[in-house]
C-alpha cells in the first residue's frame, strides 16, 4: 500500500523563450503508488519528466525526492538521487551488447581499471530473474539485433539496476503487443510490491484506467486535475485535458460509396508474404488488423516500394504500375505516413516548410534549385487546414509536439494529392484531442474520393473507421470483414490464427 511521499514536486515552472511551458505544476507520488500523468500533446508531459531526470532545470518551484532536496543540475545527479526515466524511444547503443548497454557509461572497473565484465553479466542476470525477463532477450546480444519490445526491456533493466526510488514511464506500450503489455504491467505490479513509486505517462485512458491509482491532469502547462482512479471516468480525464467533452473511444465517419476502384494487389509476394491480393475503392477506408510480425508495416513499405516485391502486381487507377523505390511509388500517385515519424517520417532538424513540401519537390524545383515562394504557397493551405501548431514555417520539426509532427507528415500528403494514402499506425503516441482532428482529416480524406489503407493496432480506431478490415496473421490477409459485421472478437481470432486467415 502506498506510504510515505517519496516524490514531491510544488509549484514548478518552466520558461523558454516566449513560451511558459510549464506554470505552477504541483505533484506528489508515495511509496508503492502508481501516479499516471496525463494531456495532450504540448501540455508539459516531456517538459516535467526532463527537469525530474535533469535534462531541464526548473526556473520556479521545489522538487523534494526522498525528503531531500533536490535540483538536478543533470542526469548523472538525478540518478544518483533515485529518479529513473524509461523513454519512449529507448537509448540503445547499437554495436554492444545487452549486458553493456545496461551499464552504459559506467561500466564496473576491477583493481586496475579493467572493466568487470563478470560482475556484469551476475547484475543483468538477477536483474533478468527478479523482474520476470529471463529468456526474453539474451544478455550477449548485440543492441542492432534488438526489436523495439527488446530495447523497452534493456530501457528498463537500466533503470532499475540500482538504488531506484521512483521510475517514470513514457509512453511506454507504444510499440508493444498485447502480449509484453500484460508483462510490463506485470512489472510495475512487482515495483509497487517494494516500494517503488512509479510514475506512468500514456495516451491510452484505458491503461491508466487500469492501472493507476491516481491521474493528474495537465494542459498548457499547468495541472487541471489530480484525481482518484475510484473516483473519476475517462470521460472526466478528457474533459480535464482538452477543456471540451470528447469521444475518446471512437469516431463516427461519414459512409461514401464509389465505384472506382484506385488499389488492386494481385497475388504479391514477398520476402514477408504469400500470394496477397485485395483492393481498395475511392473513398473507402481499408483498416488493416494484426500481432505485431504479422507482416502488415512490411505490406505498406511493399506497395511504396521501400522493400522489394518477389512477384504480383500491383494496379492504381486500373493500371499496372512497376515501383521499385518510393520514388515510383509517388509518381504512381501513393502517399506513406509511417508508423516511426520520427526515424522514418520527418527530417527532424529541418523545417516545417521543408517537410510537407518534400514530396512535391520535383513540382517545386527551377533547374535543381528549390523556390522557397512555391514551397511556401503549396504547403500553407494545408498547414493551416490542420491547424499544425507552430511559431513559423522555418521552425524545426523536431521541436513540435508529437501530434503536430503527424499533422506535418499528413500536410505533405494533402500537398502531394495522392490517390492512394497508406497510414501506419496513424494516431501512436497522439493524445486524444489531436487524436479526433486526425480522425476527422482521414474522414475528409475520403469524402474527397482518396482511398485509405489504414493500419491500426487499436480496436476501437479500427471499428470506428473502417469501412472494411483485413486481418493479416503470418503474412497472409484474410477476407475483408465488412464494418456491421467487425467484432473485437473475430479480429482477435483470425489475429491469433484461431481462425483460417488465408
Amino acid at each position: 500500500m502506498p506510504n510515505e511521499t517519496v516524490l514531491d514536486v510544488r509549484e514548478v515552472g518552466k520558461s523558454f523563450p516566449g513560451v511558459k511551458a510549464l506554470s505552477n505544476v504541483t505533484l506528489q507520488v508515495r511509496s508503492g503508488e502508481v501516479v499516471s500523468i496525463v494531456g495532450e500533446n504540448g501540455a508539459g508531459k516531456s517538459t516535467l519528466l526532463k527537469i525530474l531526470s535533469g535534462d531541464y532545470q526548473l526556473d520556479e518551484g521545489t522538487i523534494t525526492l526522498a525528503g531531500k532536496e533536490a535540483s538536478h543540475a543533470n542526469p548523472l545527479e538525478a540518478r544518483d538521487a533515485g529518479f529513473r526515466l524509461v523513454r519512449q524511444e529507448p537509448e540503445i547503443v547499437p554495436h554492444v551488447s545487452v549486458m553493456e548497454n545496461v551499464f552504459i557509461g559506467e561500466y564496473p572497473t576491477r583493481p586496475g581499471g579493467r572493466v568487470d565484465f563478470a560482475a556484469m553479466r551476475q547484475t543483468v542476470t538477477a536483474l533478468m530473474d527478479r523482474y520476470g525477463f529471463t529468456g526474453m532477450v539474451g544478455i550477449e546480444t548485440s543492441g542492432r539485433l534488438l526489436s523495439p519490445a527488446q530495447m523497452h526491456i534493456v530501457e528498463i533493466l537500466r533503470a532499475l539496476k540500482d538504488g531506484v526510488k521512483v521510475v517514470a514511464f513514457d509512453e511506454p506500450t507504444s510499440s508493444l503487443t498485447n502480449n509484453e503489455t500484460e508483462k510490463l504491467f506485470a512489472l510495475i505490479a512487482t515495483l509497487r510490491a517494494e516500494g517503488i513509486g512509479i510514475i506512468y505517462v500514456s495516451h491510452r485512458l484505458h491503461e491508466v484506467m487500469e492501472i493507476s491509482d491516481r491521474v493528474v491532469v495537465l494542459k498548457d502547462g499547468q495541472t487541471t486535475g489530480d484525481l482518484a482512479i475510484g473516483e473519476t471516468s475517462e470521460d472526466e480525464i478528457v474533459r480535464l485535458m482538452v477543456g471540451r467533452e470528447l469521444s475518446a473511444h471512437g469516431f463516427n465517419r461519414t459512409e461514401v460509396t464509389r465505384d472506382e476502384v484506385v488499389l488492386e494487389v494481385e497475388n504479391l509476394s514477398s520476402r514477408w508474404h504469400q500470394n496477397i491480393s485485395f483492393s481498395i475503392r475511392a473513398g473507402e477506408i481499408v483498416g488493416f488488423a494484426g500481432l505485431v510480425g504479422a507482416g502488415r508495416t512490411e505490406l505498406a513499405k511493399v506497395l511504396f516500394g521501400e522493400f522489394p516485391r518477389d512477384g504480383g502486381t500491383i494496379k492504381i487507377g486500373g493500371e499496372v504500375k512497376t515501383i521499385r523505390s518510393p520514388a515510383d511509388a509517388i509518381k504512381a500517385s501513393i502517399g506513406f505516413a509511417p508508423e516511426n515519424r520520427k526515424a522514418e517520417g520527418l527530417i527532424l532538424v529541418r523545417s516545417v516548410l521543408e517537410n510537407a513540401s518534400m514530396a512535391v519537390f520535383s513540382s517545386l524545383s527551377r533547374l535543381g534549385l528549390l523556390r522557397h515562394k512555391e514551397m511556401v504557397s503549396a504547403v500553407t493551405p494545408y498547414i493551416r487546414q490542420l491547424e499544425i501548431k507552430t511559431p513559423s514555417l522555418d521552425h524545426d520539426v523536431g521541436k513540435l509536439s508529437g501530434g503536430n509532427q503527424q499533422k506535418v507528415v499528413l500536410a505533405r500528403w494533402l500537398a502531394a494529392k495522392p490517390k492512394l494514402l497508406i497510414l501506419d499506425e496513424p494516431t501512436r503516441a497522439v493524445d486524444v484531442g489531436a487524436k479526433a482532428e486526425i480522425y476527422r482529416l482521414i474522414d475528409d480524406l475520403a469524402k474527397s474520393g482518396m482511398a485509405i489503407m489504414m493500419i491500426s493496432s487499436e480496436m476501437p480506431e479500427l471499428l470506428s473507421m473502417s469501412d472494411r478490415i483485413i486481418v493479416m496473421h503470418d503474412g497472409q490477409i484474410s477476407q475483408p470483414i465488412e464494418k456491421h459485421d467487425a467484432t473485437e472478437e473475430a479480429i482477435v481470432n483470425l489475429a491469433l490464427g484461431t481462425r483460417n486467415v488465408a
